[in-house]
């Protein structure tokens, strides 16, 4: 099999297994309680893959770690200003203020969160697939190891994906149709990565702070404002649990994969 086959294949099983076995957990419960545990869990996932995986991976390959914290300023105020656009197409001709805390205390966001999570993760799947051509390009068995790799990475990712997207309204069907859809990113990246590997190597670290971003805005802007809704001391130690189990789950992924 030629590299360029490798990479494709690779793609594309890898995004569809992970979708595939994060859809098998995220979806077994249908409790209302289930879902809202798994936004806790889904902040620490997005920010434990942010801050113990991207942002580390992403300074590792600048030569600019000040171009690279810009971009992440940056990338957040692209999603504030995405937001608002989405906020504005929703609310035309209606009085905002009140459509906007009708929904919240429905738990209702009018699937923003969802829209920005999969910009985000479409990036990072897209920086995953030249990541794996670089790898395939070096060696066939680095190429295989990496891609096993990324797909441990991202199925708890995919789970808090998952609880977002369902936590913003998607039905369970569109959820999975939206992460495969996004997953497939990896296979463009794979191929351009083939292709023009050198000039990708570049895109690289600002791909990943833009992905790093809108992970950020979507778990401090749109989910853990969430949280603050229920003040009972219980909840408050469960959010906290199931916050640090995502942050764990990535870096016990992290640990693994270095093993």
């Amino acid at each position: 099999m030629s590299i360029l086959a490798w990479i494709i294949t690779t793609c594309i099983l890898g995004g569809t297994l992970s979708v595939a076995c994060a859809a098998l957990f995220a979806l077994s419960n249908r409790k209302q309680n289930f879902l809202s545990g798994m936004v806790s869990y889904a902040i620490g996932a997005l920010l434990g893959a942010v801050f113990l995986n991207i942002l580390p991976e992403a300074i590792e390959l600048t030569p600019n770690v000040a171009v690279l914290s810009g971009t992440v300023l940056f990338g957040i105020l692209l999603f504030f200003i995405l937001e608002k656009l989405v906020l504005w197409r929703h609310c035309h001709h209606e009085h905002c203020e009140a459509h906007l805390v009708s929904n919240a205390e429905h738990g209702a966001d009018q699937g923003r969160s969802g829209m920005m999570i999969i910009i985000g993760d479409t990036f990072h799947n897209f920086v995953d697939g030249i990541i794996i051509a670089a790898a395939f390009l070096t060696d066939v068995h680095l190429g295989l190891v990496t891609a096993l790799a990324i797909i441990a990475h991202e199925i708890p990712q995919e789970v808090g994906d998952f609880a977002i997207l369902l936590h913003s309204g998607y039905s369970k069907l569109r959820a999975f149709q939206l992460n495969l859809i996004s997953s497939f990113a990896s296979v463009a990246g794979g191929i351009l990565g083939y292709f023009t590997l050198q000039t990708m190597q570049s895109w690289i670290p600002s791909l990943l702070a833009l992905a790093a971003a809108s992970m950020i805005y979507v778990a401090v802007a749109d989910l853990i404002p969430g949280l603050h809704k229920r003040v009972q001391l219980r909840d408050t130690m469960q959010q906290v649990m199931l916050i640090v189990s995502g942050v764990g789950t990535v870096w016990l992924m992290s640990v693994l994969m270095v093993e």
